[in-house]
């Protein structure tokens, strides 16, 4: 087991190393946040238009067809925003992987022209959301355990679409199997690789929020607003672009896995590595 862990670190650094070679990969998960936020603000501002009389009647109407399509819409919209860009950041990833330079349009072009299949994958991840989250509204506590352990499930078994779409002439359906068959082989290894990501992530985060909270504090207590306001807005921005560092890796990482287990070289990563990531199970 502490084998595992210490090549998916390795993976991790690998993946930093790529990062650092191409910086700009960082646009694309911060066009996909600024998109998001977007999203959110076009469904969530016509509920504060309606009168409070008609938002009740939405509130008490709990699943209506009207409600469904709602969130269908709402889910549908975040999902493609996230795999389209999503998509330009692996495409973006794999011609670096391969040797190559990358640009933003060449990882914009690569995301356009997969353009239907990608909302296809989007339909099919904001229909099993909305399942999800019918089962954890309708069978209480249990069902959220249920809707959690199977959302769990869903991530992990799709984890290698993205790539496998922006590299291969298929539909959704089939690219969700294909990532589940390849997982089937190294579940361990990914898990814990594509875990350790966020787990770092997370935690670096944590430290950069309760550090810059503790300086903007201690500005405020000793009457520096100027300061503890600037350490307070370094600090919003630190954490932000920790996450976007958190999504590139990520994006990175599923690129060198899938281009590994389909027989190609990843620049920059250790084959060994990549060969202990997709052992067989024994």
């Amino acid at each position: 087991m502490m084998g595992r862990f210490a090549r998916s670190w390795a993976l991790i650094k690998a993946s930093a190393g790529v990062l650092r070679s191409d910086t700009e990969l960082l646009v694309f998960p911060l066009l996909s946040s600024i998109a998001t936020l977007m999203v959110v603000a076009s469904f969530v501002a016509p509920l504060f238009v309606l009168q409070e009389p008609q938002a009740q009647e939405l509130s008490e109407k709990g699943f209506s067809l009207l409600y469904l399509l709602w969130f269908f819409g709402f889910y549908l919209c975040q999902y493609f925003i996230i795999f389209f860009f999503n998509s330009a950041l692996v495409g973006a990833a794999m011609i670096r992987l391969q040797g190559g330079d990358p640009t933003l349009s060449d990882g914009l072009r690569i995301a356009w022209s997969k353009v239907g299949v990608i909302f296809g994958y989007a339909m099919i991840a904001a229909t099993v959301g909305m399942i999800l989250r019918a089962i954890e509204q309708r069978a209480g506590f249990i069902g959220s355990w249920i809707a959690g352990l199977f959302g769990a499930a869903w991530t992990v078994a799709s984890f290698l679409v993205v790539p496998i779409l922006v590299s291969q002439n298929i539909g959704p359906i089939e690219a969700v199997k294909r990532s589940a068959m390849m997982l089937k082989q190294s579940w361990g290894e990914n898990l814990i690789g594509n875990g350790g990501i966020g787990l770092v992530g997370g935690f670096l985060t944590a430290l950069v929020l309760l550090f810059g909270a503790a300086l903007t504090v201690a500005a405020g207590v000793n009457q520096l607003p100027g300061l503890a306001i600037t350490l307070g807005a370094l600090t919003v921005v630190a954490a932000l672009l920790m996450g976007l560092i958190q999504a590139a890796l990520s994006g990175i990482y599923s690129a060198a896995l899938y281009r590994y287990a389909d027989g190609g070289e990843s620049q920059g990563f250790d084959r060994t590595l990549l060969q202990g990531a997709f052992a067989h199970k024994g």
